[in-house]
């Protein structure tokens, strides 16, 4: 009866392959993925795993390639990796398979800068000149305005690189260009603030980028003391971000895909991909598995990471223009499902996740996908659809 089983989730798998195939326009990574070797054990008392299943279940069926995801709650650990980590290969996705963070890089970022704040190398309220070299806040208009706090949470005023059309433009037209964040910073030079420092919340990646540079001009490499801050302490072995020669050669790095023409027909863009998220800093660039983002965010939570009086910090929740919670430092105030999550989510040409934490559930999870969310595609609306049944069944 097992062996039946496993030839039917073959045969379904194969078939869900040929399917995407033939709405494919392939193009081949230069970096293969490979099967990989999980330590993920099934956690038979798991009272939510049928439900969870079928959740994840329809956002393959909604034409996401491939989904990981990892969460932790009253019930311990459950993990599911289903569909594609690579369509052209029809290599099934494992929960061993490393998936871009995106934006939730910037959680990450925060927590170094706050590591440096209690290591009394930084003062959040000093201006950003205080500690961003000249060769960089040359580029920022009134720059002895804006203060750290307000780039951790997205008050400075200061304009957007990555909207910015003639970046846009090359990113796609040479994508293994090898952007440095002076690049970035030169794409809004001259730009006028967007409005008056520490007046209103506009989330913008340039604040992140340029906490990069502060934690490097303080530190002399902020991904190294990302590395010795806060990966390690948490045993986060399956997270990487800048911390070797081969950064995102991975054998386990996911393939990634995009619906270029919004037409429902994905692209294999893993190189540009990962291009792209090689040389960003700060506000981007991390790769994890899904249990490690959730062992990040919890550790996090549970003060392994930050004094508590730091950690409130975090929570201290700026206003958007509907006048709730939207972000703190680093971390954002969402409401999903109905219910109020701390942390963030992420998307790029080629992925997209979430990672949350619950408080009234005490609840974490990620769900990382390989399909990207930036540009508007019709299997967007499925796959939001498979997303709100996913948030009910976790908390209801």
């Amino acid at each position: 009866m097992m062996k039946k089983r496993k030839m039917m989730k073959t045969l379904l798998q194969t078939i869900l392959a040929l399917m995407l195939l033939t709405a494919c326009a392939v193009q081949r990574s230069t970096v293969a993925v490979s099967t990989c070797t999980t330590d993920v054990s099934e956690n038979k008392s798991f009272s939510r795993a049928d439900a969870i299943n079928h959740a994840l279940n329809n956002l393959i069926q909604a034409g996401v390639p491939g989904v990981s995801f990892a969460m932790y709650s009253s019930d311990g650990w459950w993990e599911k990796s289903i569909g594609l980590a690579s369509i052209e290969s029809l290599l099934p996705m494992q929960s061993c398979h490393l998936q871009y963070l995106q934006s939730i890089s910037k959680t990450y970022m925060a927590a170094a800068i706050l590591k440096l704040y209690e290591q009394e190398k930084l003062e959040l309220d000093k201006p950003i000149t205080s500690y961003l070299p000249e060769k960089y806040s040359r580029y920022i208009p009134n720059a002895e305005k804006i203060t750290v706090h307000m780039l951790l949470n997205h008050t400075s005023g200061i304009a957007e690189y990555n909207s910015v059309p003639a970046y846009v433009t090359k990113l796609l037209q040479q994508p293994d260009f090898p952007f440095t964040p002076e690049d970035y910073l030169k794409y809004i030079k001259n730009k006028p603030l967007e409005f008056e420092p520490g007046s209103r919340y506009v989330y913008r990646n340039t604040n992140y980028v340029l906490l990069a540079l502060i934690a490097d001009a303080i530190t002399g490499d902020h991904a190294a003391f990302i590395s010795e801050n806060i990966l390690e302490p948490l045993d986060l072995h399956q997270t990487f971000y800048r911390n070797e020669p081969n950064y995102l050669d991975y054998s386990n790095l996911t393939h990634t895909y995009w619906d270029r023409h919004s037409n429902s027909i994905l692209e294999n863009v893993s190189d540009l991909q990962r291009n792209n998220v090689k040389c960003l800093i700060g506000d981007d660039g991390i790769v994890a598995t899904a249990q490690d983002a959730v062992k990040f965010l919890k550790g996090l939570m549970e003060g392994k990471l930050l004094k508590p009086a730091t950690l409130e910090l975090m929570k201290r929740w700026v206003n958007g223009r509907n006048g709730k919670p939207e972000y703190g430092l680093g971390l954002d105030h969402a409401s999903l499902g109905g219910h109020v999550a701390w942390g963030h989510s992420g998307g790029g040409i080629g992925a997209g996740c979430q990672l949350y934490y619950f408080p009234e559930k005490e609840l974490y999870f990620f769900a990382g996908i390989n399909l990207g969310t930036v540009t508007d595609s019709p299997l967007h609306k499925k796959a939001e659809e498979a997303l709100n049944e996913l948030y009910r069944v976790m908390l209801d």
